[in-house]
């Protein structure tokens, strides 16, 4: 009530921002429980504008608004101001618990950022299945001056709180996370063939008879890179590192394409995983599987025992793998290099072959692991070498019952097999920047700038006092010589934890980038993200514009292709 009579007053007397000439500032909203907000403007420059609750306009959080600056910020104050107008209102729903009384209905609200219960049409939430006590995602339709309270519409019926699948589908409706697929767009996935056509192989190189195998996760659903091995005369090796074709399948402009662009990632929580792309796609025609065909986008190199790279080659292939192992089983054979339980072998394969096929194959899966293991040694080494910093951090992880329960937790560490992997995908990656960057084509880089000198030197400072003397921080190698000769002589002590989370809040943040200032923590001159098409939109943007470039067979006319570069 008060907020209504503010505003009458303020508008009877003439008095307000708009009686005045204050500079104006467009952000979005950032609401307290307490109905305050902060208005986020739209240049990263600028600084936050502070609006009290009696002047905000009836904005709520995520609301695009204008805001009038009515005191200008000082060293020790942030700028205030009150807002003049609500641009547009937020489509993100807020979750809360709907309760009926009378003919009236309420979503309550819960969150720390929406101070205010939403009125919504009893009927209407009755006739969706809301009942009251469930838990349900709500957006504001309007909040007129006249209005009480804010009005909106349920957009969905969570269930009862408590459940373990409700309170999961708050959390992604609360942060604007998608936990289903629109129906229009399940449908147009389900119609993308799943017969690989002699049009599909035209201009492709064909590896299908190359010995191949993927490594992932145990429980992963989804396999979108492979490598390929095999010795060559001379006594070279050409390792292929394949990733699935997802830009084969995923046109611009597409319906499966405009949803995938709206996601940008695939979220992982506890118990489940939020998809890029719908199921027929990550989890069967671009997901790896032993023993199907399947097409990819490849980078294939020629390399010495030493990991050297004699020379590469980029384009579209097929592949058929013949392994699906996953980390620990790797790690089994590079730790024994000769398994005694054939067994497990074969169960990797999951097929059916003949003894003497079998047993030929698994001599090619150990050899192939343990030289392989060795070059990714090497080209680990050879990235510290050059001012690569290893933050080789643990990864807590959460096991959970069948009913999504969360029963332990424990630690995961990095193996070589986890190793192995990661050197190969960015060799790939490496080599793709590079060569786009040689060509000087417009690309999506994947930068990361140097670390911070203020927030180095209180690391310098700070480990000091613990009788380490950290080198001078100079240039960008410099820093990063000191930062791992520090981390490697307090490796195993209580001290090491903190220097390695300062060393790490030193750094800059990576991003994506058309404008290739290096990658500073990986040590590489040109970098991208070219291996994970299948749950990251830019990966698929780079298969798009690296397939343009390449001249390579495209499912789409060129022009098409070429308007991908614009969105680069």
């Amino acid at each position: 009530m008060r907020r209504k009579d503010f505003n009458k007053s303020k508008r009877r007397s003439g008095r307000g921002a708009r009686a005045k000439s204050y500079p104006e500032v467009t952000g979005r909203v950032q609401m307290s429980r307490e109905g305050f907000i902060y208005v986020i403007p739209e240049s990263p420059e600028e600084a936050d504008v502070f609006v009290r609750a009696a002047k905000t306009r009836n904005a709520l959080n995520g609301d695009i608004v204008k805001v009038a600056v009515t005191q200008p910020g000082t060293e020790s104050r942030r700028r205030e101001g009150e807002v003049v107008q609500i641009v547009e209102r937020s489509k993100k729903p807020f979750v809360g618990i709907l309760h009926f009384v009378g003919n009236q209905a309420w979503v309550l609200m819960q969150s720390k950022s929406m101070p205010y219960d939403i009125e919504v049409d009893r009927e209407a939430v009755a006739a969706a299945g809301g009942e009251s006590g469930m838990k349900v995602a709500a957006v504001v339709d309007r909040w007129d001056r006249r209005d009480p309270s804010p009005v909106g519409h349920v957009v969905d019926v969570l269930g009862a709180p408590g459940a373990n699948d409700t309170e999961m589908h708050a959390i992604l409706a609360e942060f604007d996370l998608p936990y289903r697929f629109e129906k229009e767009v399940e449908d147009a996935a389900d119609k993308i063939s799943e017969k690989i056509t002699s049009a599909d192989m035209e201009g492709r190189r064909d590896f299908r008879d190359v010995f191949t195998f993927t490594i992932d996760p145990a429980d992963a659903k989804d396999f979108d890179d492979a490598l390929s091995f095999r010795k060559l005369p001379g006594g070279n090796f050409e390792v292929g590192v394949h990733i699935a074709d997802v830009s084969w399948y995923v046109t611009p402009g597409t319906v499966v394409d405009k949803e995938a662009q709206a996601r940008g990632t695939s979220v992982y929580l506890v118990d489940r995983t939020v998809p890029m792309l719908p199921e027929k796609l990550c989890n069967k025609l671009c997901s790896l599987r032993p023993h199907e065909d399947k097409l990819t986008f490849s980078a294939v190199f020629e390399m010495t025992p030493e990991a050297k790279v004699v020379k590469y080659w980029l384009g579209r292939t097929a592949i058929c793998s013949d392994f699906r192992l996953d980390y620990a089983e790797a790690q089994n054979i590079i730790e024994a290099e000769v398994l005694t339980d054939s067994a497990s072998l074969e169960n990797m394969a999951n097929a059916p072959q003949s003894q003497s096929e079998t047993s030929a194959k698994e001599e090619q899966l150990r050899e192939a692991i343990v030289v392989l293991n060795g070059m990714a040694a090497k080209l680990k080494q050879a990235r510290f070498k050059a001012g690569a910093i290893d933050f080789d951090r643990p990864e807590m992880k959460v096991l959970v019952d069948e009913e999504g329960r969360p029963v332990d937790v424990y630690e995961k560490r990095s193996k070589e097999a986890n190793w192995l992997i990661e050197e190969f995908m960015l060799l790939a990656n490496r080599t793709v920047a590079e060569f786009v960057a040689r060509k000087n084509k417009v690309f999506v880089y994947r930068v990361h700038g140097e670390p911070n000198p203020a927030k180095l030197e209180i690391l310098r400072n700070f480990s000091k006092g613990f009788g380490y003397k950290m080198g001078e921080s100079g240039d960008g190698k410099a820093a990063a010589r000191s930062i791992s000769k520090l981390l490697d002589k307090a490796m195993g002590k209580p001290e090491f934890s903190a220097f390695e989370d300062m060393a790490l809040g030193s750094m800059a943040n990576a991003s994506y980038s058309t404008d290739n200032i290096g990658h500073y923590g990986l040590a590489f001159k040109y970098y991208t993200h070219f291996t994970s098409p299948i749950r990251r939109y830019p990966d698929l943007m780079v298969q798009r514009l690296l397939a343009l470039y390449l001249g390579a067979p495209s499912p789409v006319p060129a022009s098409v292709a070429e308007g991908q570069m614009a969105l680069a």
